[in-house]
């Protein structure tokens, strides 16, 4: 059986806490597939409240490293979902 977790994170200020959160991404980057962030932007404004998805592929307990890992950052919060299925 294959498994894939789609991970949700929002980061509530990502101008004091983007460094920590790259960091740990990069540290976990050959389990992550896809990733996006968004974050508002005008012209008068950029957003301090940014979201991240990410798709991962590979060992699941590294995922929950990656998890645990996360979860250690202050002001972040993370939601999931996970896949199963079977390759034909």
């Amino acid at each position: 059986m294959q498994q894939t977790m789609i991970l949700g994170i929002l980061v509530f200020d990502r101008i004091k806490e983007a460094g920590r959160t790259q960091e740990v991404l990069t540290k976990h980057a050959d389990v992550i597939r896809t990733r996006l962030g968004f974050h508002e932007l005008s012209d008068n404004i950029c957003s301090r409240v940014g979201t991240i998805v990410l798709v991962l592929q590979g060992n699941p307990a590294q995922w929950t490293a990656l998890e645990e890992d996360l979860a250690g950052i202050g002001g972040v919060e993370i939601k999931k979902m996970t896949f199963d299925y079977l390759f034909k």
